[in-house]
């Protein structure tokens, strides 16, 4: 082997560096641990063996004599580095578009002259070779351009319209009435938990909370494995309201709201369905202009009109209730403070016609009052402590408010915050083992618990929580999640995250649910290979959770009803 030919293969790239077993090592018995293989030399045909070794992140057939590679590649699930360069390759597998790790992709020097669609699903791609191959000049002219990566593989997915589909530059075609390859998922089953209770009079309504993912995170550098089409707002609102609609649930508890889409949008559309609705945009909204305010997020609350009535809006504040709780602390001025966050709430009573199986005894029962809320929580995973204080300032407002409210009734006699029912329904950026579910659902949590991360938030907390014990924090309400893990595995679904967040909390000792809406058909997810949401048939990144409710009245007889209106 000649100098330069040596130097070729060798030492060129320092992340292709081996080392070699020594004898000692191998009659040791000490296992060989590669993920890296690189088969450089003369070869015209692959052996099926080498699909089998699945645990390979890195494989190098670069400079060979291949025509062809075969479909299987795409069982090389791990694969991060791919170096095809400078063989004889005409055309390349749509299955390759299935190694959605890959971060390298070389294809320098072959007879390419056109490219499968299904690249376009390499969202993780950061290194695309493909100089030396006869492309159209459209491909190579998009490919050169600034980003020009990004660009080409952004244009490959958004035209990917069939298993047989190449690229070929300038045909043009409405984004928007593109066909999508995957199949539409089954309906999400109902599933019935327990029958209502005849023997007496009942409230009987259902809930929806959903996280709509507003327009403004939904972008291709957060989920670069949906098309930029399927993204915009213009094509996802429907999928939307159409969920919205389809399940035409009493009570709907919204997440990533935005202001403008709020008042254009939501609210004239769902008061054709016979809604009302609240809204309010994260505290940040109060600092900006007129114009910039119409893209702040926020929460939305709607019900049904023929069946509630509101009496009185809440908005819940973490940035206000934390510099009003800080009590010295620089954690929560520098750690809870800044998060905007917020919780909604609307004092609902109920009409007659919500109460399907009769009116109670007394008249008055029938304006049972309750409190809906809806939250969401700050979201990053390293703020465990913003989230619990967070929910626990939540709580603690809504105790206040109960108690307000119930000085409503039967003036003269003492208030009964009970006799308010409490849902409390939203986005908790939390998974059912943390600190906040365990507050919610226990009603305590522990002064040391882990998700504080060891911090001095105790005499702040100590203003904002009960303490039945020293070193626990509690709250009265007893609750209980509609979902359980074992119904429901996941109701966010992303490439990089897929976990329980979202939740509806229900007064269990008032509320029954009587059946629930199940999950996404796992095997839909998994035949049509969607890595993650939103997706060209599911308009979110959340998945909608719904529970039908019977509820008991807990109003006193003889008691007049709220007396305090908006």
């Amino acid at each position: 082997m000649s100098r330069n030919h040596k130097e070729k293969y060798e030492g060129t790239n320092s992340r292709r560096a081996h080392t070699i077993m020594s004898p000692e090592d191998a009659a040791s018995g000490k296992r060989s641990d590669w993920t890296e293989l690189e088969i450089t030399g003369t070869i015209r045909n692959l052996s099926p063996n080498l699909w089998t070794f699945t645990h390979l992140t890195a494989l190098y057939l670069n400079d060979n004599c291949l025509s062809r590679i075969p479909p299987d590649i795409s069982k090389l699930v791990n694969l991060r580095t791919l170096d095809l360069s400078s063989n004889k390759l005409r055309s390349l597998p749509a299955e390759l578009g299935d190694l959605i790790y890959l971060r390298e992709l070389l294809l320098n020097n072959n007879y390419l002259r056109v490219l499968p669609y299904e690249l376009g699903k390499l969202f993780q791609l950061h290194i695309l070779g493909l100089q030396g191959n006869p492309l159209t000049k459209e491909i190579l002219a998009m490919y050169g351009e600034p980003n020009g990566t990004h660009r080409l593989l952004t244009y490959m997915l958004d035209n990917l319209q069939g298993e047989s589909a190449r690229v070929v530059l300038g045909r043009s075609g409405d984004a928007h009435s593109k066909s999508v390859t995957a199949t539409q998922p089954p309906q999400r089953p109902w599933i019935p938990l327990t029958r209502p209770n005849r023997n007496r009079p009942t409230c009987i309504f259902t809930v929806m909370c959903y996280n709509v993912l507003c327009d403004k995170y939904a972008t291709r550098q957060m989920y670069g494995y949906c098309p930029s089409w399927a993204l915009e707002w213009e094509y996802r609102k429907k999928g939307i309201l159409d969920e919205i609609r389809h399940y035409s649930a009493d009570i709907v508890s919204l997440q990533e709201v935005e202001t403008n889409q709020f008042y254009s949008f939501f609210l004239p559309q769902l008061k054709m369905d016979g809604y009302d609705g609240i809204f309010s945009p994260k505290s940040r909204a109060k600092t900006m202009t007129e114009n910039e305010r119409k893209f702040v997020d926020g929460c939305a609350i709607f019900y049904r009109t023929a069946k509630f009535t509101l009496i009185k809006e809440h908005l819940v504040e973490f940035t206000q209730l934390a510099m009003a709780n800080a009590e010295g602390s620089d954690n929560m001025l520098n750690r809870v403070m800044p998060k905007d966050n917020i919780g909604l709430a609307a004092l609902l009573h109920t009409k007659e016609a919500a109460w399907d199986n009769g009116l109670p005894p007394d008249p008055s029962q029938f304006h049972q009052p309750i409190l809906v809320c809806t939250a969401h929580i700050h979201w990053d995973p390293e703020f465990c402590d913003v989230k619990l204080i967070q929910t626990m300032m939540l709580s603690n407002e809504l105790r206040s408010i109960l108690e307000d409210a119930s000085h409503s009734f039967r003036p003269g006699h003492k208030p009964d915050p009970s006799s308010i029912q409490l849902l409390l329904c939203g986005d908790f950026n939390s998974l059912p083992d943390s600190g906040v579910i365990e507050f919610l659902t226990s009603g305590r949590v522990p002064a040391d618990h882990k998700d504080f991360k060891s911090l001095a938030y105790k005499a702040c907390l100590q203003k904002i929580s009960g303490c039945e014990k020293p070193n626990e924090f509690t709250h009265s309400f007893k609750l209980a999640s509609a979902y359980s893990e074992d119904i429901m595995p996941f109701t966010n679904y992303t490439f990089d995250f897929k976990g329980i967040i979202d939740y509806i909390f229900y007064s269990k000792q008032s509320m029954t649910p009587l059946g629930l809406l199940g999950p996404l058909a796992p095997e839909w997810l998994r035949d049509n290979k969607v890595v993650g949401c939103p997706h060209p048939h599911v308009p979110s990144d959340h998945f909608p959770l719904l529970v039908e409710l019977e509820m008991i009245p807990t109003v006193p007889p003889s008691s007049n009803g709220l007396i305090s209106h908006r």
